[in-house]
């Protein structure tokens, strides 16, 4: 059923580093290839297991976890880094993303949250909890004011600039379809075409772009 997904785990917790890796043991399409208690033990094991998802806690110690999504994703872009926390706070959620994370995820997800988290960032998707982005528009709705739009948003058109604003507000394709009442398909277009117009690789690098350039929907 299709190829099994590499993941490291990364956090300095031992209980809560033994209870990631042996949930995702139990599913037939995971393997935990890792387990570090900081991040630059991360950084070592991912330059010797290239896995597919590299589960990082934010918070550890020696190097914390934006770091080392930085360092390991420099040397493997292949790898996806997917940020686990305690802490609800803009701040962690912006960093982490900035440094080319493709997703974030709180602490007390569930177990099926986890899991489906792990599949959905494999498949070369960006997953987002919905609150955080939420939190993050009224955030930077507030800070930003004074931004020069980048050339390249002047050749999107009116639908993929909507599409865009989506994305940041934290929707699905499907549920981007069915806010355009268009097709699954046609969202899967609109979106490969502004990635390449913007050279996004990525729905977080996307809700970044967004963000910083005003395009994140009211403010």
């Amino acid at each position: 059923m299709g190829m099994t997904i590499r993941v490291l785990v990364a956090d300095d917790q031992a209980i809560v580093r033994a209870g990631f890796a042996g949930l995702l043991s139990t599913q037939d399409d995971i393997e935990v290839v890792g387990q570090a208690v900081d991040g630059a033990e991360a950084v070592d094991l991912a330059a010797r297991h290239r896995p597919d998802v590299a589960l990082l806690d934010i918070r550890m110690p020696r190097m914390d976890g934006i770091e080392a999504a930085r360092r390991i994703l420099a040397d493997a872009p292949r790898t996806r880094a997917l940020m686990i926390t305690t802490f609800d706070v803009d701040d962690y959620v912006y960093a982490a993303l900035a440094a080319g994370a493709s997703g974030f995820l709180l602490k007390d997800a569930t177990a099926p949250e986890l899991l489906e988290a792990v599949r959905v960032v494999a498949r070369g998707d960006a997953l987002l909890a919905p609150s955080v982005t939420k939190r993050l528009v009224a955030e930077f709705a507030r800070q930003r004011r004074r931004l020069v739009v980048p050339r390249q948003v002047e050749e999107l058109t009116a639908r993929e600039r909507e599409v865009l604003t989506l994305i940041a507000a934290g929707l699905s394709n499907g549920e981007i379809a069915g806010e355009l009442v268009v097709s699954e398909s046609t969202v899967k277009s609109h979106i490969n075409r502004l990635f390449a117009k913007l050279g996004l690789r990525d729905r977080a690098q996307a809700v970044i772009f967004a963000y910083e350039h005003g395009l994140a929907g009211n403010g």
